[in-house]
């Protein structure tokens, strides 16, 4: 106690000229403050001399130079100084989420020759992008989307050769995608991105046959929702990693590269509402493909494709008003992974026969405004068939579902709030706690989905699980809602994250996560592929009051030495206790100090093989726990049979009373997680939400164990 004390002795009472020297480079502080003076809303905390030792929010730095600066999602409103180019060390700027933020781009951002990151995504910046940005020799990763920029693009990007990452769209910009010359870069020289995402401009003219080429890693191809004219480059055929390619919506014409078959791990193909012509693409041979959408073109009048019958990967055929004629071959229907086929508006006719091995996936075929005659169901379709306009239905069909535009459709996914109550104006319950508190609230819209079915818990169960994990938060802390395709065919939906404690979040976690969300540090499941994501308003509430300058410090520190001293003992006991007060909090949170795997041991349960289930799909899958489904229960509680995607499952539900800590059940999931053998039950997963503890396991069928010996 006597050396804590004279520690503090010595930090408030020595010579005050020790304490007015400032961590932070004198420079550095005189730009941050020039940025202040020209936004409202900048972190309250932004007062003292010395950024770097008071540790401003959102500021990062080394040693005393400022490394980084990340606000999103800080509601500033205002203009970018041009003296954030004095920031020579600057290697991150996170502006992103703060539409307030207006004006042109400064051209000084072209001085930061240390920046890796620049991300200004879901601001409201206007003019011309910088031509500066292509001074940036270091730069990886340049997300500009959803802005109002405008002009053409500027030929200097083709400078970055260390970037991967390239996102331009959702903006104004005009012209053509610009190509190396002898007196100028262009994007063909970006040999290390991997991502080109330019939709939703005013891009017009032609792609350059010169713009791809065999050394480039692109993944992504966005140009959808432009105005780009001409023919299909043959040269997109030479990406070899290429994985998603988006050119609908534009006025393309001329035939399809007779060559686009040599993209084997593309998976998404995007050519619809264009002027293209010549015969149907031939797509055979690509194995990888889950999406695959030609309509509104003006292909040559053709009997369906032999890749119909071959792709086996396909989730979602689209080709509407496609020319098509003759009969769909039956095997289209068992693949597997389908789940819609929308071929309405052509001239296939005769029979349609769906056959007996009809995918369990399978949710829509919609072929209204075609030629057939009559239809074989077979005896596994049960979902949604639509027929209208077809010879077929002024006979017998005439007067069933099939022939009726408006069928009963099911209601798309949203996070269980079931044993929810209601909350005061402004806050929403937790799906967690069912806790009130107001949440960082927004909307994810994923570019290039492999899947159509919006109603899958599965799908988006794990959506969730990955938010809640790779964001630091508590299990069950994601709300999505309302997940539809929009009219630019992006997967849209609504989100909430909900702070762990307390009602509000803090500005540095507010701050992180929309780090995490611009800066694709967040991947969602392979399924949902490329993303963006744009932040609603936060409304903060900021506890702490303004803190004072160093001479304030100094000034109190000097006349208050005394009573400091007699201070000491009593402040440092009730750290203490607070101390002790916060680790019993924290033990009794789920899951506590949640950290990734290999982080925190302390964290959320580290699985092998099994997963999270929600609250809803466990209570849907065994009927809502009725008694028709328990197969058993003990003094921990009752164990219930029910059917997940086709498998039967055991699922073990705690009582009140007999329920584990949160530690407790981590461990024993982590451990049951890790047992295989032969002769015993495995666990698939675990659900630990709305105050449940369940465990579900491989269902046994043939009773338990006493049974069988007697």
């Amino acid at each position: 106690m006597a050396a804590i004390q004279l520690l503090i002795f010595l930090l408030f009472c020595s010579t005050p000229a020790l304490l007015v020297n400032s961590l932070t480079d004198g420079k550095d502080v005189t730009v941050l403050r020039s940025l202040k003076d020209n936004w409202e809303n900048s972190p309250p905390n932004w007062q003292s001399d010395d950024p770097c030792g008071d540790q401003w929010d959102g500021v990062g730095c080394t040693g005393s130079r400022v490394t980084s600066l990340g606000l999103s999602s800080m509601n500033l409103k205002g203009t970018l100084s041009g003296d954030i180019g004095e920031l020579s060390e600057l290697r991150s700027l996170d502006l992103s989420f703060n539409d307030g933020l207006t004006g042109s781009l400064t051209t000084r951002i072209g001085d930061l020759q240390k920046l890796n990151l620049l991300i200004l995504a879901g601001c409201s910046f206007t003019g011309s992008v910088p031509k500066e940005i292509g001074n940036l020799p270091q730069l990886t990763f340049l997300a500009l989307n959803s802005n109002n920029f405008s002009g053409k693009m500027p030929p200097s990007l083709g400078k970055l050769t260390e970037l991967y990452w390239l996102d331009l769209s959702d903006n104004q910009i005009e012209g053509t995608l610009p190509v190396s010359t002898d007196g100028q870069p262009g994007l063909d020289l970006l040999l290390k991105a991997k991502h080109f995402h330019f939709n939703k401009n005013k891009l017009s003219g032609p792609i350059s046959e010169q713009l791809f080429n065999s050394s480039m890693v692109l993944i992504h191809v966005l140009l959808d929702g432009n105005q780009i004219t001409g023919n299909i480059p043959d040269s997109i055929t030479l990406l070899p990693n290429l994985e998603v390619l988006r050119l609908d919506r534009n006025i393309l014409s001329g035939p399809v590269p007779s060559k686009i078959n040599s993209l084997t791990k593309l998976t998404e193909l995007h050519l619809a509402n264009n002027g293209l012509t010549g015969a149907v693409p031939d797509l055979t041979g690509m194995s990888s493909l889950n999406y695959v959408d030609l309509s509104n073109n003006a292909f040559d009048l053709s009997i369906p494709p032999k890749w119909f019958s071959t792709i086996e990967s396909l989730t979602t055929l689209v080709m509407e008003n496609g020319n098509l004629q003759g009969s769909l071959p039956e095997e289209l229907f068992s693949f597997p992974e389908l789940q819609q086929v929308k071929l309405k508006g052509n001239l296939l006719n005769g029979t349609l026969k769906m056959g007996d091995s009809i995918s369990q996936q399978l949710q829509l075929v919609d072929l209204q405004n075609n030629k057939i005659t009559s239809v074989e169901l077979g005896s596994r379709y049960t979902n949604t068939l639509i027929l209208v306009d077809n010879p077929v239905c002024n006979g017998g069909l005439s007067n069933t579902n099939y022939c009726d535009l408006h069928q009963a459709t099911k209601a798309s996914y949203s996070t269980s709030l079931a044993k929810c109550g209601t909350c005061p104006t402004g806050q929403k319950a937790s799906p967690a706690s069912c806790n009130c508190a107001f949440p960082y609230e927004g909307n994810l819209y994923f570019r290039a989905p492999s899947f159509r079915d919006v109603t899958n818990a599965s799908v988006f169960g794990a959506l969730e699980m990955d938010l809640w994990k790779k964001l630091e938060l508590d299990p069950g802390s994601v709300y999505l809602d309302n997940p539809h395709f929009n009219s630019d065919d992006y997967l849209q939906v609504d989100l909430a994250l909900f702070p762990s404690s307390g009602k509000y979040f803090t500005r540095s976690k507010i701050q992180r996560i929309g780090f995490y969300l611009s800066n694709q540090t967040f991947k969602p499941p392979a399924e949902f592929g490329p993303y963006y994501f744009i932040a609603d308003l936060y409304v903060f509430q900021d506890t702490e009051g303004t803190k004072l300058g160093i001479g304030a410090i100094v000034g109190i520190a000097v006349g208050s030495c005394i009573l400091l001293l007699a201070l000491a003992g009593v402040a440092i006991y009730a750290i203490r206790q607070k101390k002790r007060a916060e680790q019993a909090i924290e033990l009794n949170k789920p899951f506590a100090s949640w950290a990734p795997s290999g982080k925190d041991s302390g964290g959320a349960p580290i699985l092998k093989g099994a997963r999270w289930f929600s609250y809803e799909e466990l209570k849907k899958c065994t009927n809502n726990f009725s008694d028709t489904n328990e197969i058993g229960s003990g003094g921990y509680g009752k164990v219930y049979r029910g059917i997940l995607t086709g498998q039967e499952i055991a699922i073990k539900r705690a009582q009140q009373g007999s329920m584990q800590g949160a530690n407790e059940f981590k461990t024993e999931i982590e451990l049951l997680s890790r047992v295989h053998h032969k002769n015993l039950v495995g666990l698939v997963g675990f659900c630990f939400e709305q105050g449940e503890q369940m465990l579900v396991y491989e269902f046994m069928p043939n009773g338990t164990l006493r049974e069988s010996l007697s």
